[in-house]
């Protein structure tokens, strides 16, 4: 006999800053992910967003709090779109879970912290439906770094018994869940993924992202630019460990462009940039995941063909495949697991691994607002 179905959506919105993701996730004796939506920002959100993110010290109180309103109603109206889009109404879906917008990550320290906006009250009373949000902050309460949080889900719909895995997203930044043989996972940032690219896209052609990676195709990987990238102490921490882009951002490039005696062609910059995403993944999987046979791909960066060709010319002896190969869209799997961190929130269940975020102790991760 089937179990009973229960629906959960996941709303997520990356460190491009680009739209929201809204994933909806359906659970009876497995899990599906039965659809998924993208809405982008409206541009003037988008311009307050980006100019919060890029100089936070000249933002108002008043202003910080009217884009928390406003980015809870977008979410909410991504909410509502998914469900009209698979012909559901409010009440066939359990919960939401939302991760909100970053808006800055600094997790280390005496008084580390994480923050995202999208005000959750907002999306509780627009969809009529129960949301779970700030996901991230009770992990780094207990010491850990918060993120990722996607690790747990990854081991929910992608372990196989008996067999190594790694898992890659790359969105913003990148990050890798190695799914290990005895069924244990570890897993952190990497670094960069998709954020300097798209940056540096934007600069030289106003365009979002380089699609396919075509303009990086066209230029030369400059080795003395790559050389100064990698020099990045942060590659060479030890887990668990996250970034974002309080660090890696236009200006961190831009200050190691500046160091050179002559700055290589925009191409070439973007060419660079791509290796240095590519190279970082790979090198992770050698180090963490080195008897994995297989690396599954998600996120933005799995449909960009050149970074894609990077990675697999890193990697010749691991087979590369985006995540579709396993029934999930690249661009839902984020979505997918806050939906399913919400299940676990509503559960009593852990939502962190602390083999990955390196906090003190499993903990039910994120705050309950009824939709009643």
């Amino acid at each position: 006999m089937k179990q009973r179905e229960y629906r959960y959506i996941g709303l997520m919105s990356g460190t491009s800053m680009d739209s929201v993701d809204a994933g909806l996730l359906t659970h009876s004796d497995s899990f599906h992910l039965e659809r998924g939506i993208s809405h982008p920002f409206p541009a003037e959100l988008h311009g307050r967003l980006r100019h919060l993110v890029d100089h936070a010290d000249k933002i108002s109180l008043d202003e910080l709090g009217q884009i928390d309103t406003a980015l809870g109603a977008c979410f909410a109206e991504t909410a509502i779109a998914l469900l009209e889009a698979a012909g559901l109404t409010a009440a066939d879906v359990t919960a939401i879970g939302s991760h909100g917008q970053t808006i800055r990550h600094r997790p280390t320290g005496a008084q580390g912290f994480t923050m995202q906006i999208g005000d959750p009250n907002v999306i509780a009373s627009r969809t009529g439906i129960t949301t779970i949000a700030d996901f991230r902050r009770r992990d780094v309460a207990l010491g850990g770094h918060g993120a990722p949080l996607a690790p747990a889900f990854h081991h929910a719909v992608f372990a196989r018994s008996g067999e190594e895995q790694a898992v890659i997203n790359i969105g913003g930044m990148s990050n890798i869940t190695t799914l290990h043989a005895d069924g244990s996972v570890t897993g952190h940032d990497t670094g960069p993924g998709n954020v300097l690219m798209d940056a540096w896209s934007r600069q030289h052609h106003a365009e979002p992202f380089d699609d396919g990676g075509a303009w990086a195709q066209s230029g030369t990987i400059d080795s003395e630019l790559l050389a100064l990238l990698r020099s990045e102490e942060y590659f060479r921490l030890a887990p668990p460990k996250s970034t974002g882009r309080e660090l890696f951002n236009l200006p961190w490039l831009t200050g190691h462009l500046l160091s050179m005696a002559a700055a290589p062609e925009p191409a070439d910059v973007q060419a660079t940039l791509s290796e240095l995403t590519a190279l970082v993944v790979a090198e992770a999987v050698r180090t963490y995941a080195p008897a994995a046979q297989r690396c599954l791909v998600c996120g933005g960066g799995a449909y960009n063909t050149f970074l894609m060709q990077r990675l697999a010319a890193h990697l010749p002896q691991v087979i590369i495949e985006t995540t579709q190969s396993r029934g999930i869209a690249p661009e839902w799997v984020e979505a997918g697991a806050f939906a399913w961190l919400a299940m676990q929130t509503l559960a009593g269940r852990a939502g962190n691994i602390i083999d990955v975020t390196g906090a003190s102790r499993p903990a039910i991760l994120g705050a309950i607002y009824s939709a009643g």
